[in-house]
């Protein structure tokens, strides 16, 4: 599986979410500043929420997962899913083993 780049760098995310923390005074809501500053930077009103969402997440002002931990638990979901594929070969290996033992002729 290959990586695919952002299309946006963490220094225009970092920007842009510092933006929308300064200027969320200026606007009726919050989510008017990042329909506003959105538009400016190029991207989708969806997109900048989730990545304030995220930052209030990393600073402790919004309940769940920071983006360590969100890290860490990718990395352990695919530790774990590697570990059952080769729990499951060899599962599959003894079964072949053992029947191939079953089969052998019996020796005197």
């Amino acid at each position: 599986m290959t990586k695919r780049t952002p299309p946006f760098s963490p220094e225009v995310r970092e920007r842009a979410v510092r933006m929308v923390l300064e200027h969320q005074g200026d606007h009726a809501s919050q989510y008017g500043a990042i329909r506003s500053i959105a538009a400016k930077i190029g991207c989708s009103g969806e997109t900048l929420r989730n990545w304030v969402r995220q930052a209030e997440r990393d600073q402790g002002v919004r309940a769940g997962p920071t983006t360590d931990e969100r890290e860490r638990i990718k990395a352990l979901e695919r530790e774990n899913r590697e570990l059952r594929q080769a729990n499951e070969i060899l599962k599959k290996a003894s079964a072949y083993f053992a029947q191939a033992e079953l089969d052998r002729p019996f020796k005197r």
